[in-house]
């Protein structure tokens, strides 16, 4: 009965439940393998000439596009509607520990902590590099291009719920169903709804394309850096691996095997990754002469504050909700799933990166050599 439903197992093609797999799915295959194919000629080509030329033609036309949007959807009849309910705060909600641990998973993700993006691109960078500054221009970009993408959503939104004459809270989704089903139909009354719907994927399509270039591109840094492997025979050989274990999520089931192992990845390998991280970092290193360092490169200085943030409030503060969100899916399996799907896509997807992790840290690497690679 829920048209929602209908929608992701009709039209979507979708079975329904993760453990019942079904064909693969032509279309997405295709579109799967023509994006991997996509990476691996970035990569190919080096840091200058593959990645960076890609970052220079995405992440502006990305900005241009939402841009666009903005411009359209702040001027629909309803659009006020939408952004009083993105900007009206709901207090009630602040002692749940799940929103906070949605809130750091989304941050986690946006800013690609913990996923060994920032380090590997940081360390193509000067060594003089002004750290401070870029750390603050990259959180504040971030954090503001996501503003507009919730503006240009909630905006979308309040048209829709304006022009079916009900609350924005009965046309508000989350997931895959804002991004495929609610907007989808929202941007159908739109006018010209084959320019902006056009628009609206293309921008997720290069937001998704671009996050798949820097998470490649820190996986095959790390081969290359450890053991002075050569770039070419390393990306050839992860994109080749990354394609067939993404055939996983071209069956029918796919789209719930990637809810599952996105959870898992996102709220346990990635916040507990960045709590034992912060706590290495700040208890067991010398932070103030990180701290120093820093302040020897940058324009404006971090002060003590940075130490307290580091040493107190993070820890305490994500410790607390990665263990809270933990015992949350312990007692009650994820997104209703049943307790072999959670455990297969979910579980045992964890165990085993810990261990491959633990085995590949155990290997002969060839750190010494690491100034001397050339990663192009």
């Amino acid at each position: 009965d829920d048209p929602n439903s209908f929608f992701m197992k009709k039209f979507l093609n979708i079975s329904s439940s993760p453990m019942d797999f079904g064909g693969v799915q032509i279309n997405i295959l295709l579109g799967t393998l023509f994006l991997w194919f996509l990476v691996w000629l970035v990569l190919f080509s080096g840091v200058r000439k593959g990645i960076e030329i890609a970052n220079k033609v995405f992440m502006p036309l990305l900005f241009v596009m939402i841009l666009i949007m903005l411009a359209r959807s702040l001027s629909l009849e309803g659009a006020k509607n939408g952004l009083n309910w993105l900007f009206k705060p709901d207090f009630r909600v602040i002692t749940n520990y799940k929103v906070w641990a949605a809130a750091y998973g989304q941050i986690f993700f946006s800013l690609s902590i913990c996923f060994a993006i920032m380090i590997t691109y940081a360390s193509y960078l000067p060594t003089k590099s002004d750290l401070a500054n870029n750390g603050a221009i990259t959180s504040f970009i971030n954090c503001g291009f996501s503003m507009l993408a919730g503006i240009v959503v909630f905006s979308i939104l309040g048209y829709m719920a304006n022009q079916q004459g009900v609350s924005v809270k009965d046309v508000v989704s989350s997931g895959v169903g804002l991004a495929f089903i609610t907007l989808p139909k929202a941007i159908n009354l739109l006018p010209f709804p084959q320019f902006f719907g056009f628009l609206f994927f293309l921008s997720l399509v290069f937001a998704g394309f671009t996050s798949m270039i820097s998470i490649s591109e820190a996986s095959c840094s790390a081969f290359i850096d450890k053991y002075g492997w050569d770039r070419k025979r390393v990306v050839s050989l992860f994109c080749i691996i990354g394609a067939l274990f993404s055939l996983i999520f071209m069956l029918r089931s796919g789209l719930f095997i990637l809810d599952i192992v996105d959870h898992f990845i996102n709220n346990f390998g990635i916040v507990f990754a960045g709590l034992i991280e912060v706590v290495l970092i700040s208890w067991f290193f010398d932070i103030n002469k990180i701290r120093s360092h820093i302040n020897e490169v940058s324009d404006f200085k971090i002060g003590i504050w940075w130490n307290v943030c580091l040493k107190v409030i993070t820890p305490i503060v994500l410790g607390y909700m990665a263990v809270a969100n933990l015992i949350g899916d312990i007692r009650q399996n994820y997104g209703g799933y049943n307790f072999m799907s959670i455990f297969i896509f979910g579980w045992l997807v964890l165990i085993i990166i810990i261990v491959l992790s633990i085995l590949l840290q155990r290997t002969k690497s060839n750190w010494p050599k690491l100034y001397l690679i050339n990663k192009d």
